[in-house]
């Protein structure tokens, strides 16, 4: 009989791809002495990052302060002049150095004080850190090994690069180096590899609330969907093809899905270097399907609350002398959320939103600079509610809108219409993960939310506003969170409102945050059947099926082959008729 163990071994030798093997045998890769070391060549496959099976319970506990410093090695893929400043790709390939943060141990989960996107003093990234893993290996010979999902996310906008971080601890602070890898992102226009190990050290400590640290993280667990590997959706569906689904190029995904029936059917989130061995956790950018499910649901909530908030004139709450001119005269909130205003350079499709002079309005920092863009960059040319013009500045001037309107109801004066209604009332009642509770801001006093972009999602996050909008139809247990006239006009179910005609694409539509497209060709329908869905930068897709069924893809090529939904929806048609 051949030795079995040791051709394991070599193989795993020869691909650099396995992380621990059984308990008889060392690591090949990331063992002790590289950690301690600091000895990382190259890019490993992300398997080495991964608690394997067969790990010991950890023999020392974690809690307490790490602070990382030092610069990894890196490897540019894409970098996009388009998109990109002069030094900022160079920039981009360093990592912020007030890496300085608590984490609370729970059993075999780590878990970060602090969730979500955090200012840090580097131009260009900040860090999420998410729950990670910390187990015993047999090497490591007393210490324990802890691994941190995080993501660097691009300052003042949503490009999303994941990785992990992995080190080994004792309870006296004793600390190897920290082995970082990043091998994946979502963004079309900055594509990169980081790799190396940091100099780390260890504070042991009490952090303050750590009760209540692992209780929100435990409800968090709790709270996720019933989730399976998407190929089981032929087992519980027979007769769907779940391989008609995966859109577009492997290279250009980050994960993708199908949710049914209250269940998450998903892909693994493949990377350049295997697997992401934190998939549950992958920091997903949300880039414009904000527009959907911030700007949109959060005035179809307004206006459930307060009938009429809808046609509340511009001029009447914009805090710009810009916004006061003659030409905003008659438009509304609900003309900024269609997008609708009449103030544009040119009417062809994304003309103005791809014009080189939009840099004056996403670069800005300040809420100023911003606000006085949106108010003041476009000349009006015919009359609100005319004609649809994609504009992400008409979006952020809505929820600057939206925020003075709020707050000028009683005791309202000081709330966040992001925080107060949106997390309030729809975020956090269907569970959204810490990653979506912060949303990007401007940086200074204002902290004025984007709106039109800036989440960070998980695909359960994605998955839950999927069978919010869908299958509960804008309800939580029954009871409607949303303007019942507004939400149906968004899903394409009332005739009489079915929204603008995007530029020349008479096959598609854009009303309230949400875009449709008639798929009755597609599917060989009788009559026009109107499918909406968001759309985010790059090639992001969430796609409301009407027989229940939502399907979304996050890839960052920009190619066609990555957005055009054709195949999902003939596939979708074997759980139910999607012909009106």
């Amino acid at each position: 009989m051949p030795d079995m163990k040791k051709g394991a071994l070599a193989l795993c030798l020869s691909a650099l791809a396995c992380g621990a093997m059984d308990a008889g045998y060392a690591r090949s890769v990331l063992d002790r002495d590289a950690l301690l070391s600091g000895s990382y060549r190259r890019s490993v496959d992300l398997s080495a990052y991964s608690r394997p099976e067969d790990a010991a319970p950890p023999s020392n506990r974690f809690e307490g302060r790490l602070r990382l410093s030092g610069q990894p090695s890196t490897r540019t893929l894409v970098a996009l002049p388009d998109y990109l400043g002069p030094g900022d790709a160079l920039l981009a390939r360093t990592l912020p150095q007030d890496f300085d943060y608590e984490f609370v141990q729970a059993g075999e989960s780590l878990i970060p004080v602090r969730r979500g996107p955090i200012a840090s003093s580097h131009s260009w990234w900040e860090f999420v850190l998410e729950p990670g893993r910390v187990w015993d290996e047999p090497g490591d010979e007393g210490y324990t090994r802890a691994a941190i999902p995080f993501a660097l996310v691009q300052k003042n906008a949503n490009c999303t690069h994941n990785g992990v971080l992995m080190l080994l601890f004792k309870d006296s602070g004793a600390v190897s180096r920290a082995a970082l890898q990043v091998s994946s992102e979502t963004c079309h226009y900055l594509q990169l590899d980081m790799w190396g190990t940091l100099e780390a050290s260890y504070e042991p400590g009490k952090v303050a609330d750590s009760d209540g640290i692992v209780a929100a993280y435990e409800a968090e667990v709790a709270r996720r969907m019933p989730s399976r590997p998407l190929s089981a959706l032929a087992i519980d569906h027979p007769g769907v093809d779940p391989s008609k689904f995966a859109l577009g190029a492997a290279m250009g995904r980050t994960v993708y899905g199908v949710v049914f029936e209250g269940v998450h059917y998903r892909s693994g989130c493949a990377t350049r270097h295997g697997q992401y061995p934190y998939c549950d956790v992958l920091d997903i950018p949300s880039y414009s399907v904000a527009k959907s499910v911030v700007a949109g649901l959060a005035l179809m909530r307004m206006e459930r609350l307060h009938p009429g908030a809808q046609d509340l004139q511009v001029d009447q709450f914009a805090p710009a002398t810009g916004c006061r001119s003659k030409k905003w005269r008659g438009v509304t909130f609900r003309h900024l959320l269609d997008m609708t205003t009449g103030q544009y350079d040119a009417p062809t499709y994304m003309a103005d939103e791809d014009n080189v002079r939009v840099r004056a309005f996403f670069a800005p920092s300040t809420h100023a600079q911003r606000l006085a863009f949106a108010c003041e960059a476009y000349p009006r040319n015919e009359s609100p509610g005319s004609r649809w013009v994609y504009h992400t500045s008409d979006t952020y001037l809505l929820g600057t809108a939206l925020q003075a309107a709020w707050r000028r109801l009683p005791g309202k004066a000081r709330d966040d219409v992001f925080d107060d209604v949106l997390w309030a009332d729809i975020f956090g009642p269907i569970g959204l993960s810490p990653a979506a509770r912060a949303t990007r801001r401007s940086d200074d006093e204002a902290r004025q939310a984007f709106f039109g972009w800036g989440l960070t999602l998980h695909a359960d996050d994605i998955a839950k506003l999927a069978r919010f909008l869908g299958q509960e139809q804008g309800s939580i247990r029954g009871g409607a969170l949303l303007d019942t006239a507004m939400f149906e006009a968004a899903m394409q179910r009332d005739p009489a409102n079915p929204g603008l005609t995007v530029a020349t694409l008479d096959r598609y539509r854009y009303q309230h945050g949400f875009w449709a497209r008639n798929l009755q060709a597609e599917l060989g329908c009788d009559r026009p059947t109107w499918v909406p869905f968001m759309s985010g930068f790059g090639s992001i897709t969430v796609v409301l099926f009407p027989n229940g069924m939502a399907w979304y893809n996050v890839a960052d090529d920009g190619l066609l082959a990555s957005i055009d939904f054709a195949a999902p929806a003939q596939a979708a048609t074997a759980l139910g008729p999607i012909c009106h």
